[in-house]
């Protein structure tokens, strides 16, 4: 089995040293965060108001170029940081979207992530922006299941226009999402660190745009090994206080792997 060598192949000095850079077109590449939470019942997502043209006081994903010399992940994380304060979330890659009039500008490669957080994270984005240039905005998803389309965004009920091709990138979010719950414990990293089961129902109606069977959903939910019972209660609550679980980590109902959550 042929293995490639790390490092400079001993032939290349040569030809890098006449090797012209400039003999192909060079795209920009950028890096854009769909920002993912559950809040009263509704899948949302954070965006900013683009400060500068093009289509300048549209609403945008938090974005930017990618440094010539930084990996995607890293830039990814940095975007996430400058833009909303948040560190340490959920971050996966998602799609490459690289249609060739999606910037006015030049061509620009878009390399999109998810990062799934908590509600209570975004009550007070700490960002670069002034606090009327952010929107965590509710998700309108026209179509069932993964289809998959562009989405709207609202916010106060009003229809909010978006930059480039962000309507297509929510769309493809809310498709990646709503496909990996049902293989993955992806649901988890929009709560908080105890919940209920009810809490947990709410994110993934609000993920799959439908109610779900309260009895089958706990079955299932308490048979997957993700779920570890607290022994405490809700608190401060005027109806009968529900049991509070946590994540953790497993490679099977039976054969549990805890993550270490103290």
């Amino acid at each position: 089995m042929y293995v490639a060598a790390k490092g400079r192949h001993p032939g290349d000095e040569e030809f890098l040293a006449g090797y012209d850079p400039g003999l192909y077109e060079r795209p920009s590449v950028a890096v854009d965060v769909v920002v993912l939470t559950v809040g009263q019942g509704q899948l949302r997502c954070l965006l900013v108001r683009r400060a500068e043209p093009p289509q300048q006081g549209w609403w945008a994903l938090p974005g930017g170029f990618a440094g010539f010399g930084e990996g995607l992940d890293q830039a990814a994380a940095r975007v996430l940081e400058i833009k909303s304060g948040l560190r340490g979330a959920y971050l996966e890659q998602l799609y490459t979207f690289g249609d060739p009039g999606r910037d006015p500008r030049t061509r620009v490669i878009t390399v999109a992530y998810i990062a799934l957080v908590d509600a209570g994270r975004l009550a007070d984005v700490p960002g670069e922006h002034h606090h009327d240039d952010v929107v965590v905005a509710s998700l309108d998803v026209a179509w069932p299941g993964e289809r998959g389309g562009p989405v709207t965004a609202r916010a106060d009920g009003d229809v909010l226009p978006l930059a480039f091709d962000h309507a297509d990138i929510l769309g493809a979010a809310v498709k990646r999402l709503r496909g990996k719950l049902g293989y993955a414990p992806v649901g988890y990293e929009l709560l908080p660190r105890s919940f209920t089961l009810r809490q947990l129902q709410d994110i993934h109606e609000a993920i799959l745009g439908r109610a779900l069977n309260k009895d089958s959903f706990r079955r299932r939910m308490l048979a997957g090994g993700h779920l570890r019972a607290t022994g405490q209660r809700e608190a401060d609550v005027a109806y009968r206080p529900a049991e509070l679980y946590r994540f953790v980590k497993n490679t099977s109902p039976r054969g549990r792997k805890e993550n270490n959550d103290g």
